[in-house]
Order: C-alpha cells, then structure tokens, then sequence
C-alpha cells in the first residue's frame, strides 16, 4: 500500500474509532441540536464531568468538535457537522441488515 493511501486510511480510522462508542455518539447528535457547556453534556450523557471531557477530547483531537472557553465555562460545538450525513448512512446500512 502507497503511504499517502496508507495515511489517509489511519486518519478516517482514527475518525470512525472516535464515533464508536455510545456516549460520543450521544454528545455529537446534541452538539448538532446547539453548542453545549460540558455541564449540559454531562446532564446529558448522565456521566461525572471527567468521563464526559475524556471523550470529548477523544472528538476534539479527531477533528470532530471544537471548544471555546467562555469565562469559566468551555462550550462545544460541531466543528464538522456534515459527519451527521455518515449517522443518515449507518442508519441506512443498519435498515438494510435487518
């Protein structure tokens, strides 16, 4: 395998790892209602603040999401809302395989 091809399929695995597992997903479709303070992803999810930062680290470093610190408070939002397109596939490949 070339290495640019190599690479580019470690960065869109690095991607779909940081989507995989339920509370990401969680925090990403309310990220995609309005941009959140951690304190209302940790309602959300119904996790301590520390669980809840550790996988929105894992979706900023991915590139997913992006922070912005707001007086005390740090507020997230989707920093590449068209990965809500991938969530309409998985839904569609998930009817298909029923």
């Amino acid at each position: 395998m070339r290495t640019k091809t190599q690479e580019r399929l470690k960065a869109q695995a690095r991607v779909l790892k940081a989507l995989a597992h339920p509370t990401r997903l969680l925090l990403v479709e309310e990220l995609a209602r309005k941009t959140r303070c951690v304190c209302e992803l940790r309602d959300a999810a119904g996790l301590d603040i520390s669980t809840v930062s550790k996988h929105l680290a894992l979706l900023r470093n991915a590139g997913i999401v992006e922070d912005e610190k707001r007086g005390l408070k740090v507020f997230y939002s989707l920093k590449t809302p068209c990965v809500l397109n991938f969530f309409k596939c998985v839904e569609s490949v998930r009817k298909c395989s029923k």
